[in-house]
Formats: structure tokens, C-alpha cells, sequence
């Protein structure tokens, strides 16, 4: 396959205002970038380090060095599941090479994947964590979205919940407790999502510890996202959750991310194809799996002081495929 130029960068984007979630805040995204070039031709892939799931800049740097030898040498995405795990350094270099695969053959990625085309799509936009009264302004000022995505914290939450519907009465919710929620808050919040109309509750109680959940009556379907992360595992979460959240960064890449879709599809799960907060480069590969999904949340540029160049583009909450400069 000849030899193929690798190199890592990291890059930070400034946010628009401080993103907070339940363990919390963050001004800026820092994300990790492969460049790879083959004959004159280069592909690009983006991820995000999460310190939930043990990573950081630098092991996800050092993880990708570690292949290198590989990659140079005309490693293919089939080799790339076997040299690293699931994750953020994987996700980077398999959509790497998803573009550039896509760019030496002369189509889109989404002809490569058999898609033969995809659609814009309406993303959620999120609104960050914080009093009843600064969550009625943010959703006041995003009402005309179609879709805003809470994220909440436990303790508190009815209360921020009423005030974003106040502030937000037309708009379709979903919320995300980003593991936030005791067994003891569970029925009692999901009541109140209820009576509010919420369409869709994230990840209510901790990773391992979310048993419970199939004991209660689901009163909103509720969505695994740190429960989650490839198809391992996939068919024992079915009696607790209705629907899985597919971040490229959890399943190391748009090939497993394909998987996850298929096989999720099979045990009868809604899908939620999501995002951590980067750039257009890390959501463009999820673009192929939003006709699939039930809920798109691929917001990450929006929540950004500044996308970089050849950005996807965005027309309110429509977000279309991206450009050939960009990606795929």
C-alpha cells in the first residue's frame, strides 16, 4: 500500500461560554489531530481525550505513537481494530483513514460505508448545567431550537427542569444526567420529565451501578451513554435502557460506530448518535449514522468562540453533510 505520512497535533478551540455538566466545566476544547498522506493525498481525524474514560492528551498522544510503525508501514482501518483499543486515539486515526481512503479512491465516505448519500440533519443543542434561573435564560434565548438537549445534576433538578420549560415551551427536550442521578431520585425525576414532555433521559445513574433501572417503569425511554461503549456488552443493557448513545470517541471510530449501529438496530434499541465538544472534523464521520438515529446531538461546533476552516455548515439546528475540504 506504500509508505503513509502520520502526524499527531493537538489543537484547542476556545468555547463560547463555559460548558458545565455534572462533574464539571470546561472553556475550551482540547482535541487530538492525525494527518495522514499517501501519495500525495491526505486524510484527517479528529478526537477528543474524556478523563471519564482514563484518558488525557498525553496517553492518547502516546497511544498513537505507539502505532506508528504500523501506520507508516499501510496499516488498513481492519488492522487499526486489532493494534488499539476502543477510544479517542483509535476514533482519530480510523476516520483518518475513512478520508483518506475516500479522497485516494475518488468517492465519499459515505459511498465507501454504502450509503451512497446522506442527508442534512437536525441536531440538539445543548444547554449546560447550572441554577433554575440562568437555565430559564439559556432556554429562553435557544427557544427556537427545535431541540435542546438539559444537562442536569441530581440534586435540584425538578426545579431546572420547570424553569428551561418556562423558558423554552414549544422546544422537544431530552435530558442528560451524565450519571448524576440516586436510585432514590430515580422515579421522582423521571415523573417529573413525564409531566414536562421530555422525550428521552441520558445516562439517569452510574456506569455499573444502573441495575436498578430494570425495575422501574420507564415513564420517558431512557438512553445508555457511559453504559456504553462497543457491541460488548450491548444485549445485557437491554432490559435497563431503550436507546444507546454512539459517540465516535467511545467506540474508537466510524468502523466499530457502523457495528454498534447494526447490531444495537438488531436487539431492538432507538439509536442516539452524540458527540463529545470539538470541531466539524469529529462530527462529520457521525454524519453517516444520523439517518439511522431517533436523536442527533452533533452541537460541538455551535458551543465553539470559533470551527476551524471548511467548517460543517449550520442553518439554525440543520446541520449538512460536509464539504470534501473538510472531511470524507
Amino acid at each position: 500500500m506504500g509508505n503513509t505520512s502520520f502526524q499527531i497535533a493537538v489543537e484547542r478551540y476556545p468555547l463560547a461560554s463555559a460548558f458545565v455538566i455534572s462533574r464539571g466545566a470546561k472553556t475550551e476544547a482540547a482535541v487530538v489531530v492525525v494527518t495522514l498522506q499517501r501519495d500525495g493525498i491526505v486524510g484527517r481525524g479528529e478526537c477528543v481525550p474524556y478523563a471519564r474514560y482514563g484518558e488525557s492528551l498525553e496517553n492518547v498522544y502516546a497511544a498513537l505513537e505507539s502505532v506508528r510503525a504500523q501506520i507508516e508501514a499501510g496499516a488498513d482501518r481492519t488492522l487499526l481494530q486489532s493494534l488499539l483499543p476502543a477510544g479517542a486515539a483509535r476514533n482519530a486515526l480510523d476516520c483518518a483513514l475513512w478520508d483518506l481512503d475516500a479522497k485516494r479512491l475518488e468517492l465519499r465516505a459515505w459511498d465507501l460505508a454504502g450509503l451512497h448519500r446522506i442527508s442534512p440533519a437536525t441536531t440538539a443543542y445543548t444547554l449546560s448545567v447550572g441554577t433554575p434561573e440562568t437555565m430559564f435564560e439559556a432556554a429562553r434565548k435557544a427557544a427556537d431550537r427545535p431541540l435542546l438537549k438539559i444537562k442536569l445534576a441530581g440534586d435540584g433538578d425538578p426545579e431546572r427542569l420547570q424553569a428551561v420549560r418556562k423558558g423554552a415551551p414549544d422546544a422537544d427536550l431530552i435530558v442528560d444526567a451524565n450519571e448524576a442521578w440516586r436510585e432514590d431520585q430515580l422515579e421522582s425525576h423521571l415523573k417529573v420529565c413525564a409531566d414536562l414532555g421530555v422525550l428521552l433521559v441520558e445516562q439517569p445513574l452510574p456506569a455499573g451501578c444502573d441495575s436498578a433501572l430494570a425495575n422501574i417503569a420507564h415513564l420517558v425511554p431512557i438512553c445508555a451513554d457511559e453504559s456504553v461503549h462497543t457491541r460488548d456488552g450491548l444485549k445485557d443493557l437491554r432490559t435497563r435502557y431503550d436507546a444507546i448513545n454512539i459517540k465516535l470517541d467511545k467506540t474508537g471510530g466510524l468502523t466499530e460506530a457502523l457495528l454498534v449501529a447494526d447490531e444495537a438496530e438488531r436487539l431492538g434499541f432507538a439509536l442516539f448518535v452524540g458527540c463529545m465538544v470539538g470541531t466539524s472534523l469529529g462530527m462529520a464521520p457521525a454524519l453517516l449514522l444520523t439517518a439511522r438515529a431517533r436523536f442527533v446531538d452533533l452541537d460541538g461546533p455551535l458551543l465553539l468562540a470559533a470551527d476551524r476552516d471548511h467548517g460543517l455548515r449550520y442553518e439554525g439546528s440543520i446541520v449538512y453533510p460536509p464539504s470534501r475540504e473538510l472531511w470524507g
